[in-house]
C-alpha cells in the first residue's frame, strides 16, 4: 500500500507529440544501419574540420623541393606533392574548406529556395507562374555547367564558387517545398487561421514551414554531397580554390601531372571525396526514410 500511493503521488509524466516524434524518428533511423555508419563517417569529418588543424603542426603551404613527390611514409603519412608539402596536413586542412563550400553553398540554396518555393505554393497563381518558370529555365541546365557559366563570368574563386553553388541548388530546394506547401494549405487548420486574421507572413513561417521541414532537411543532406562534388570539380578545372589552397579538388588536378610517378597525388584526394559524397548520400537516405510519416515505428 505505501508503494501504491508513492506511485500514485508521483507526477506522471506529460505527453509531448514533438519529443515522441523526434524518438520514432531516432528509432527508425537507427534501424538503418546504412545510415547510421554513413552519419557516423559525416560526424567524424565534421570533427576533422573543427579540431584537425589544431592538432598538425606543419604548415599546410610549406615547401620543400629537395622531398616532393614521395610516396606515405612514417614522416608523411600521405607522401608529398611536387612542392613537397605534407598531403597529409592539406588534406586534413582541406577538409575544412571542402565542408564550408557545401555548407554554405547549400544553405544559401536552401534560403533562397525555400523562400521562393513556400511563396509560389501558398499564393499560387500567377505568382506561382512566375517563379516556377524561373526554375524551369535554371533546371534547364546541368547543374555544373549552371554553376560552370556562372564561375565564368563572375571569376574564378572560392567566394565565386560558394555562389554559384548555390544558384544552382534554389530549384530545388524551390520545387520540393512548393509541392508541400501546396498540400499544407489546402488543410483546415490553415482556412480557421486566415478566419481568425492572421496574416500571410505569420501563416507561412509559423504554420506552414514547421510542417515542410522534413523534406527540406533530406533535400540539404543530399545537396551538400551533390555540392562539394560540384565544387571539387569546378577546383579541379581551375575555376575554383586558386592554389596554394589545399581544396581536394585542386589537389586532384595538381596530382594527375603525376600521376604515374606519385599515384597518391590522385588517389587519396580523390578517395577522400568520395567517401565524404558516399556518406553524405547515404545518410540522407537514411533521414529520408526515417522522416517518411507513412513508415512504422
Amino acid at each position: 500500500m505505501p508503494q501504491q500511493a508513492a506511485e500514485a503521488a508521483r507526477p506522471k509524466r506529460q505527453y509531448n507529440p514533438r519529443l515522441e516524434m523526434y524518438k520514432g524518428i531516432w528509432r527508425r533511423l537507427r534501424k538503418n544501419k546504412s545510415a547510421v555508419i554513413g552519419g557516423g563517417i559525416v560526424v567524424f569529418f565534421i570533427l576533422l574540420a573543427i579540431f584537425g588543424p589544431m592538432l598538425t603542426t606543419v604548415d599546410p603551404n610549406a615547401t620543400d623541393i629537395t622531398n616532393k613527390n614521395q610516396p606515405p611514409s612514417a614522416d608523411h603519412w600521405f607522401g608529398t606533392d611536387n612542392y613537397g608539402r605534407d598531403m597529409f596536413t592539406r588534406i586534413i586542412h582541406g577538409t575544412k574548406l571542402t565542408l564550408i563550400v557545401g555548407f554554405v553553398s547549400v544553405a544559401i540554396g536552401g534560403v533562397v529556395g525555400v523562400i521562393f518555393g513556400i511563396v509560389a505554393g501558398y499564393y499560387g497563381g500567377w505568382v506561382d507562374t512566375i517563379i516556377m518558370r524561373i526554375m524551369d529555365i535554371l533546371l534547364a541546365f546541368p547543374g555544373i555547367l549552371l554553376a560552370l557559366a556562372i564561375v565564368s563570368v563572375l571569376g574564378g574563386s572560392l567566394t565565386n564558387m560558394i555562389i554559384a553553388i548555390g544558384i544552382f541548388s534554389v530549384p530545388a530546394f524551390a520545387r520540393i517545398v512548393r509541392g508541400s506547401a501546396l498540400s499544407v494549405r489546402k488543410l483546415e487548420y490553415i482556412d480557421a487561421m486566415k478566419a481568425l486574421g492572421a496574416s500571410d507572413v505569420r501563416i507561412i513561417f509559423k504554420h506552414i514551414l514547421p510542417n515542410v521541414t522534413s523534406p527540406i532537411i533530406v533535400q540539404a543532406t543530399l545537396r551538400i554531397a551533390t555540392a562539394v562534388l560540384t565544387a571539387s570539380g569546378l577546383s579541379f578545372l581551375g575555376l575554383g580554390a586558386q592554389p596554394p589552397a589545399p581544396e581536394w579538388g585542386a589537389m586532384l588536378s595538381a596530382g594527375r601531372t603525376y600521376m604515374h610517378d606519385a599515384p597518391h597525388m590522385v588517389l587519396i584526394p580523390g578517395i577522400m571525396i568520395v567517401i565524404v559524397v558516399l556518406a553524405f548520400n547515404i545518410f540522407g537516405d537514411g533521414l529520408r526514410d526515417a522522416l517518411d510519416p507513412k513508415m512504422n515505428n
